[in-house]
């Protein structure tokens, strides 16, 4: 084509409208990509995404979720969290996430009980949950139980002095309840003598009662037990107020006298009243605790051969710990002579047994009905509860005893084994052809289109 000054300009002009337009075409892209998001999970098993039960979670909720972890300044750590948030907000875009480090807000990480680096809070429509680990089992179970509402009750025994889930005084449970009912579990109290109990009722606490219980309160009582419900005994040294039928059915004996710790003046502790527990065993009950938990005011607790619980102790004591019958004022010591017990002790202890599901019993189905009795009531009361991991230990107890660690299972998606595994031959062939074959390969080549060029 002979090129003239027209086709020339027509040339120029096709450039110049085909720049604007590829300019036009990359601006609507960009207007586009703020506007709408689309991303695709192309990695093996999909890991990066969440699962099916957690989608159909968060399609339930319709209010905002606010993530708030405290997280010093780690770029490793905080990515780890906007990459196991990410997964949430992009298929539920108001979910938020910010960060506080914990060195510059001692006063606000103090009041809500956050321990580890890189802890999560999780807000819900006023309610809210934390976790330690950061997995999508953890997060996602967490949202479970925080958006529930009322569908969980915890009934507390009143009436003989029991300590209250919503009392305000040193002995009572008041800081418990609330951080039960931010989780979003309910918290009601009941007096047998005016009601029965609930058929609500997920878990009842029996928190230290001070006079003892009438012969048809025991009845109810026995009675929710023998038809699988679960229950919580907070217990205290001396009498059982009336609740010995109870103890029996459990298979549970109280001993003799307090529990006295000599190893206390090794944390600074005077006091030999208080139990320093620093180990737990492998139990749902106490899985995540690191701290050590407080039991001021204890008994021993012993449970009996056979029947027809799985029993686990739960707390155990230390060796340098022993009951001790005699008041505790000036030296005190073990006496073997007497009914003193040497530790270790167990002074909590977990129950379970599989019951039939409902009414039908022959229908095949059963659950697991749970229970948890401690010698301590005191430790978990408003006056010792913030002290090092009652609160977690606790809240464990609860959840456990509730249910709550069977909501949803997600395994972890991982990408399968796709790596290559090649003899000395295979790697000596393969290296033979890459740093000799392929050289002189491309040398030839490019030595015949030379001779060829030469030959023009």
């Amino acid at each position: 084509m002979e090129v003239t000054p027209k086709s020339r300009f027509i040339l120029r002009f096709q450039a110049l409208v085909f720049f604007v337009f590829f300019l036009g075409i990359i601006g609507l892209l960009a207007w586009l990509s703020t506007r709408y998001v689309y991303q695709a999970d192309w990695t093996n098993n999909a890991r990066n995404t969440v699962s099916v039960d957690t989608r159909r979670l968060l399609d339930e909720l319709d209010e905002p979720v606010f993530i708030t972890a405290f997280s010093r300044q780690n770029n490793l750590l905080r990515e780890q969290i906007r990459d196991l948030v990410g997964r949430y907000q992009r298929h539920k875009q108001d979910i938020s996430l910010g960060f506080i480090n914990p060195d510059t807000d001692p006063e606000r990480v103090r009041e809500l009980g956050i321990t580890v680096d890189g802890e999560l809070l999780i807000s819900y429509e006023g309610r809210s949950d934390k976790i330690q680990q950061l997995s999508e089992q953890k997060l996602t179970n967490a949202l479970l139980r925080i958006s529930r509402r009322s569908d969980r009750w915890i009934t507390f025994l009143s009436g003989h002095g029991e300590r209250m889930p919503d009392g305000q005084a040193n002995h009572d449970y008041g800081v418990l309840g609330k951080e039960l009912e931010r989780q979003g579990i309910g918290v009601q109290s009941i007096n047998l003598v005016e009601t029965v109990i609930p058929s609500n009722t997920h878990l009842l606490v029996i928190a230290g009662p001070q006079v003892d219980l009438l012969p048809g309160e025991i009845r109810q009582i026995l009675n929710y037990i023998e038809a699988g419900g679960n229950l919580w005994w907070l217990a205290e040294p001396g009498e059982e107020r009336g609740l010995t039928p109870l103890a029996e059915e459990l298979g549970i004996e109280f001993l003799p006298g307090m529990v006295v710790d000599a190893s206390t003046q090794l944390f600074g502790i005077q006091d030999p009243a208080i139990v320093v527990i620093p180990d737990y065993p492998l139990h749902p009950a106490t899985q995540g605790l690191n701290a050590i938990s407080l039991f001021p005011h204890t008994t021993g607790l012993e449970t009996g051969e056979g029947g027809p619980w799985q029993v686990q102790p739960l707390l155990t004591t230390l060796e340098r710990t022993w009951t001790e019958t005699s008041e505790l004022v000036g030296d005190i010591a073990y006496d073997p002579d007497s009914d003193e017990r040497p530790g270790p002790l167990d002074i909590a202890i977990s129950l379970s047994r599989d019951v039939p599901e409902g009414s039908a019993e022959g229908s095949g189905a059963s659950r697991e009905q749970r229970i948890i009795v401690v010698g301590d009531g005191d430790f978990l009361s408003n006056a010792y509860i913030g002290n090092a991991g009652n609160l977690k230990l606790g809240l464990n107890m609860a959840h456990w005893l509730s249910h709550d660690d069977a909501y949803i299972n997600i395994l972890p998606r991982a990408a399968s084994d796709q790596q290559l595994q090649l003899g000395q031959m295979q790697q000596a062939l393969i290296a033979f052809g890459f740093l000799v074959v392929l050289p002189l390969l491309l040398m030839i080549i490019g030595l015949v289109i030379w001779m060829r060029r030469r030959r023009r």
